[in-house]
């Protein structure tokens, strides 16, 4: 069918770009067609959303978190719609995008709708013996933000929502292979009683448009969710003009397994960490750092549970594992995976492509694999979990750092201590204890190093959208200022 790819001042736009076709990675065919955005409906969408910020930015906390409620609301009555275009543009299974993608979704909107009503700060006091001093919290302005395929609802709520709690406007584009749910937000949004201009969708190409997104003059903060090395080129344009940024970037989370830990629990929880999303997530456990006693017990229980896992069509209830996004990304995960046994992994089950039509790639456990090697210090971005044994908990916790990221990671140990010093001593923003994924809108999610800065969800994220202003007023009425003497004396 063909659609609007972009939603400018309150209103689908056509646009006048190369023709573009969002394909099911399931199957294959064809979704949708649309025109690409282009630059200069680029500046449209920013002279929008400039238009609109002033009204936006005056409306009391109460009335941005009244539309923000209606619009939770809305979001979720709209769980049908919004399932079945995530399934069908991404090709994930149908029970991770009704359990996971959507109502995580309208819980993060529902969260930021009480939100945007606490803006915490000092409280006005005379910090000084002369002034009273305040704090306000404003708006940073125009927001440009740029999101991934992997989860484009998840991904545009994340960075939308709480930049319009905080009364900023928006202008988003996501990826233009995964566009769909994007602008059925942006339709629901404006339902629920958003102001034309407030939150604005271009859909097209990362080399042009994100491009002059990320580089517009007229935009006052830049955030972005992907990869590292497109995280970096977006910081250089926004540094042209001196924006805000704030990244969410990739990963290469350990998963630490202690000689005392619930092997069968880890191993579940292994399993599970690096399949989620088919692996196509930054999160995903992707370097598993076991004891040695309990080596050869999880690559075995880990083969075991992968074995079972069932590949099939996104739309049936029973499937576990969707395709990957497209066939060019399937052959750059298998690309490393025929690699490795030449850096010394082995590959222990998986590390094929089944028969038929779709991007599937079967799960994969590469053991032994050395610390250099490519498969243990690159982002795969696929359903493919890599082993190696440690020694002694100082082995297991430099192992665990030894990483240009730091998103994620998680520690499974019945001992309290140990559990402290894997929470003290990873270099990652989240540590799981006995447990790998699980993210909640009230917890802040963000990672150090090449994994980026700043916070997505939680108050903390809120933050991210305010400028923070001082307010000092005199409150003595005199005007030679005791102060003034080191600036003149009075002649």
């Amino acid at each position: 069918m063909t659609v609007a790819s972009s939603w400018i001042d309150g209103a689908l736009v056509k646009t006048g770009g190369a023709q573009h076709t969002v394909i099911n990675p399931a199957t294959g065919e064809a979704v949708a067609e649309f025109a690409l955005a282009q630059p200069g409906d680029v500046d449209r969408a920013v002279a929008s959303a400039r238009a609109a910020l002033p009204g936006w930015k005056r409306a009391t906390p109460a009335e941005r978190s009244a539309v923000l409620a209606k619009l939770a609301k809305l979001a979720d009555d709209a769980t049908s719609e919004l399932v079945a275009e995530e399934v069908s543009q991404t090709g994930k299974p149908v029970r991770l995008a009704t359990e996971f993608d959507v109502p995580g979704s309208v819980d993060n909107i529902d969260f930021f709708a009480g939100a945007a009503r606490h803006l915490e700060g000092k409280a006005s006091a005379e910090y000084s013996a002369d002034h009273t001093s305040s704090i306000r919290r404003e708006a940073v302005g125009v927001v440009a933000t740029i999101t991934p395929w992997n989860y484009p609802l998840q991904m545009a709520v994340w960075k939308v929502i709480p930049a319009l709690a905080a009364g900023c406007s928006v202008v988003i584009k996501p990826a233009e292979i995964t566009p769909l749910t994007t602008l059925t937000l942006a339709r629901l949004a404006a339902d629920a009683g958003l102001p034309d201009g407030v939150l604005n969708v271009v859909t097209g190409s990362g080399a042009d448009v994100g491009a002059a997104l990320a580089g517009h003059a007229d935009v006052d903060m830049v955030t972005f969710t992907g990869s590292t090395p497109v995280g970096r080129r977006v910081m250089l344009a926004a540094a042209q003009h001196g924006h805000r940024t704030q990244l969410e970037l990739g990963g290469k989370a350990p998963f630490v397994v202690f000689d005392d830990a619930d092997l069968d629990a880890a191993i579940q929880g292994a399993v599970a960490g690096a399949l989620i999303n088919t692996g196509q997530d930054c999160t995903a456990a992707t370097r598993a750092i076991v004891a040695q006693g309990l080596y050869d017990d999880f690559v075995a229980g880990v083969a075991e549970v992968m074995s079972k896992i069932v590949l099939g069509d996104p739309a049936d209830p029973d499937t576990d594992l969707g395709p990957l996004i497209s066939a060019v990304h399937r052959a750059k995960v298998a690309g490393m995976v025929e690699r490795a046994p030449g850096e010394g992994g082995r590959v222990v089950t998986g590390g094929v492509a089944p028969e038929g039509p779709g991007s599937f790639y079967r799960p994969t456990l590469i053991a032994d694999v050395a610390e250099t090697s490519e498969v243990w210090r690159d982002e795969i971005f696929g359903p493919v979990l890599t082993v190696r044994a440690f020694t002694d908990d100082d082995d297991a916790i430099r192992q665990a750092n030894d990483t240009k990221y730091g998103l994620a990671a998680s520690a499974w140990t019945r001992d309290v201590y140990r559990a402290q010093r894997a929470s003290r001593e990873i270099h990652a923003g989240c540590v799981w204890i006995n447990d790998h994924i699980p993210i909640i809108s009230e917890m802040p999610h963000g990672g150090f190093g090449a994994s980026g800065f700043g916070k997505d969800m939680s108050q903390y994220s809120l933050e991210e959208y305010l400028s923070i202003k001082h307010v000092m007023s005199d409150i003595t009425g005199v005007v030679d200022k005791d102060w003034h003497r080191t600036i003149f004396t009075k002649r």
